[in-house]
């Protein structure tokens, strides 16, 4: 397991907003399961990421499997939130640095989707804001 895998778990467990920028490399590219294009850019890419810390990471949110490569790795996820099962993959890719270069989020089923997407853009909103 590489390093920045390490990191990512930390800051998963920590639940801590602040734990996130410092792990994604200047032109990290995230692609999320509702939005058409890649969003590009590390401030981007920490508000997504921020944003399901706090609507995904609850109380039952925990990664079932992992399969891992030399510099990459799928998560397997699974979380309860408003009595909705979600279950999905974080597909993440590191350089040398050990920095996250691509976020790839995919998440079942439709039902999982659509609530993520209505909870996931207010929060954004409210990001955004604060």
């Amino acid at each position: 397991m590489n390093k920045g895998l390490y990191a990512w778990h930390a800051a998963v467990e920590s639940r801590k907003a602040e734990d996130i920028p410092p792990l994604l490399a200047e032109d990290v590219v995230f692609e999320s399961p509702v939005v058409h294009t890649p969003q590009r850019g590390k401030a981007i890419t920490a508000l997504y990421l921020q944003g399901a810390l706090q609507v995904l990471n609850n109380g039952s949110f925990h990664y079932l499997n992992e399969w891992h490569g030399a510099d990459s790795a799928i998560l397997e996820f699974e979380t309860i939130v408003d009595g909705i099962t979600v279950n999905g993959i974080d597909m993440i890719w590191w350089n040398g640095d050990g920095l996250i270069t691509r976020f790839k989020v995919m998440v079942r089923p439709l039902k999982a989707i659509n609530m993520v997407h209505q909870k996931m853009g207010a929060m954004l909103e409210a990001l955004k804001k604060g």
